[in-house]
């Protein structure tokens, strides 16, 4: 199953640990949900989320802290019984003495932190759902345009790498060639990043590898980005026939979300890097509440209805 490490989460939020006896590269979190045990620490574990990391922030430790010694412990000693990945103080709280001992028999990481509880929870969340996404690795470019994210699909050899080139001479920003690594992180969002070794690196045939950031600096890379439209590039075929309006949207299903797809024939002398800029623009055009094809076919309603005759 898919997981990330308590370890890797406190190293991210810069936790402390309280138990450093407990091995948290070992102990799996599979839930980008959180829990508050307001309930459970009253008693009542009914449909008690164990999955998820339990924090306990000013309502909580009040709670506890009203509590005489052996009532808080036994509460302790009942959340602490179920397998949850962690538990994480707010507010720079400190668990007793007697809390860490029960801790460190289970093997569970009591962790650290000076912030307040909404802002832990936010940031955990934040963090979790990226790390614990679907995700897929397809062979494409992706490219940041004026704020876009262009994925850039093709065939092997069509020219994907040499578009992304010349668009980050034209000031765009590569995120990853080749392998693009997509996580749903919601009905809405696809984000996409590349691998950690191929990271920046474009292949060019005949030339070999290159490090974009090295050789054209670190303005022109960029970790992660939205996917926001796709871009199909395929060989000119005489007999298809291509859109030549964009009335209608066409889109390419990944990972059950729809994107906005541009199938783009390929013919020498065409400027694919030009080509992927206008598609951007437009894009972001349309987002903003302006579509130029429907403001042709308005303007040519307008003149067959006032009598005049137009060809297109």
């Amino acid at each position: 199953m898919q997981g990330v490490s308590v370890q890797q989460l406190a190293e991210r939020m810069k936790f402390k640990c309280f138990t450093p006896c407990v091995d948290m590269s070992k102990r799996m979190i599979v839930s980008s949900e959180i829990n508050r045990p307001a309930l459970e620490l009253a008693g009542y574990f009914e449909h008690f989320a164990e999955e998820r990391i339990q924090i306990i922030g000013m309502v909580e430790y009040s709670y506890l802290e009203s509590l005489e010694d052996e009532v808080r412990t036994e509460r302790y000693r009942k959340l602490l019984g179920f397998n949850v990945p962690c538990v994480i103080m707010c507010r720079d709280y400190e668990p007793d003495e007697e809390v860490l001992r029960i801790a460190g028999e289970r093997g569970i990481p009591i962790l650290g932190s000076p912030d307040a509880t909404s802002n832990v929870a936010a940031e955990a969340i934040y963090f979790l759902t990226g790390k614990l996404a679907p995700c897929i690795s397809i062979h494409g470019v992706l490219v940041d345009i004026y704020g876009e994210g262009v994925l850039i699909m093709g065939e092997s050899g069509i020219g994907k790498s040499e578009a992304a080139l010349e668009l980050i001479r034209r000031g765009h920003r590569l995120v990853t060639d080749d392998v693009v690594e997509i996580r749903k992180i919601n009905n809405n969002t696809l984000i996409g990043t590349s691998p950690d070794i191929t990271r920046y690196f474009i292949e060019l045939r005949g030339i070999g590898i290159i490090d974009v950031k090295t050789l054209f600096g670190v303005e022109c890379v960029k970790e992660q980005q939205t996917i926001d439209l796709v871009i199909k590039l395929e060989d000119w075929k005489k007999d298809k026939e291509y859109d030549r309006l964009g009335l209608e949207e066409e889109y390419a299903e990944i990972l059950g979300n729809n994107i906005v797809c541009h199938s783009i024939p390929i013919r020498p002398g065409r400027n694919l890097a030009v080509i992927c800029e206008a598609a951007a623009a437009n894009h972001r055009q349309k987002k903003m509440g302006y579509n130029a094809a429907k403001e042709l076919y308005r303007r040519v309603e307008n003149n067959l209805r006032n009598g005049n005759s137009t060809e297109i």
